[in-house]
């Protein structure tokens, strides 16, 4: 399930969670950073033939001429629910977000019973998909990646799809496989894990999939807050991972989602366990986190949604959830709090709303699966996944290390081009 993490959001505060589908410029989410409240950058007008960013008359200051240098990267991630994009341009320890667009989908609504993505969902999926078009014109995005995951791994009409979305947007998307799903989720949210641990149980619950990674800390050989560049090093702690068929919608749709009662949950958890049961058999994960210091770490919306839940918000706010620990009690309490509602009062939820208040609680069951197989006191909450991995990964591959690129650094004191 996807959630705050995913919505773009504009400077001002926006009502809380993953229910708007307002789009807008974010006004920062620096990787490797902790967050800090700073003004979007102006727009910069492009060609739609070659994406060049035109001379921009709007007064700006001598760190955002600075940075206008510094080419602009687009990171699309498709899921079976919603439509994201980041745009960004490097900096100092990692990159600084400049445009956002979150919008829900829907892609895969009953791809699970009919094996085909339906009309609707992919008119609406395109739809949302031309203003992420529009949006990485404007900020002239130099290189871009647009990838697809679970809904198009598995209808057997994607490569339709695909071939619809380039002749009506230009877009050309790539289904990546759940391995790489699972590795950018890690790069993308690799400064949140706890340094003084040995070891890390990272989740990513989705629509239609649910990424399972176990890191070996103690493989550790960079400082990953330092720049992209090392942030990539996460994935050399990698241990053992796993991709499990099931996510928010594929679970609601198979018990429903509307009225759920607490057996209807309990039957949710055990489905989930089942799936989950062959890969702790095959790694003993349940011993290593007993016994070892280790923390879990959610990058989906379903923990974001908790986080916001349990903080209160009235209206999101990244700085507060991205990074924030939960204990294993107050995850409980907000699930028992969430199925006690109706319906209706879960569309009230400000951190809920009418978008998912029909797939809230199938994202809380997988959860209480995942803290059932491996007991763990913490879990940290990141505002961040498979995007901030796609720019981290694009930045490292093109040489940009603290905002300039490695193969042209030049004296303390002078500014790098990076274009």
């Amino acid at each position: 399930m996807t959630g705050p993490s995913d919505e773009a959001r504009a400077a001002a505060s926006e009502p809380c969670g993953p229910k708007s589908s307002r789009d807008g410029a974010e006004n920062r989410q620096l990787a490797g950073d902790r967050p800090k409240a700073v003004s979007s950058e102006p727009a910069e007008r492009s060609s739609a033939t070659n994406g060049k960013a035109a001379d921009d008359k709007t007064p700006t200051t001598g760190r955002q001429r600075r940075r206008g240098k510094l080419p602009a990267y687009g990171a699309l991630d498709l899921g079976t629910n919603n439509c994201r994009l980041l745009v960004a341009r490097p900096s100092r320890r990692g990159f600084v977000v400049i445009d956002a667009f979150s919008r829900i989908i829907r892609l895969g609504e009953g791809v699970s019973h009919s094996g085909r993505l339906s009309e609707k969902a992919m008119d609406r999926t395109i739809h949302a998909l031309k203003v992420c078009r529009d949006k990485m014109r404007r900020r002239g995005v130099k290189r871009s990646r647009l990838i697809s995951t679970e809904a198009c791994r598995i209808a057997e009409n994607s490569d339709h799809f695909i071939s619809r979305v380039l002749d009506q947007t230009g877009l050309e998307l790539e289904i990546i496989n759940r391995e790489t799903e699972a590795r950018l989720a890690v790069s993308g949210c690799a400064s949140l894990l706890d340094p003084s641990c040995d070891g890390a149980l990272i989740f990513d619950i989705g629509g239609g999939s649910s990424e399972l990674i176990w890191l070996d800390l103690s493989q550790r050989s960079r400082n990953w807050r330092a720049s992209v560049y090392d942030r990539l090093d996460a994935q050399n702690c990698i241990e053992a991972w796993t991709s499990l068929p099931v996510g928010v919608v594929t679970l609601a749709e198979k018990f429903g989602g509307r009225d759920v009662t607490p057996d209807i949950f309990e039957a949710m958890v055990e489905d989930v366990i089942h799936q989950l049961t062959p890969f702790e058999q095959q790694n003993a994960l349940r011993e290593k986190v007993a016994n070892g210091n280790a923390h879990l770490l959610g990058t989906s919306g379903t923990v974001t949604t908790i986080a916001g839940i349990k903080l209160n918000l009235p209206a999101y706010d990244r700085k507060r959830v991205d990074g924030c620990w939960l204990m294993e009690d107050e995850v409980r309490d907000v699930s028992a709090s969430l199925i006690d509602m109706t319906y209706e009062d879960r569309i009230a939820q400000p951190c809920v709303g009418a978008d998912r208040a029909d797939l809230v609680l199938a994202g809380c069951a997988i959860l209480e699966a995942l803290m059932r197989l491996w007991p763990c006191e913490r879990l940290r909450v990141a505002d961040r996944g498979l995007r901030e991995g796609m720019l981290a990964t694009m930045m490292a591959e093109d040489g940009y290390r603290g905002g300039h690129r490695r193969r042209r650094r030049r004296s303390r004191g002078s500014s790098a081009r990076g274009d």
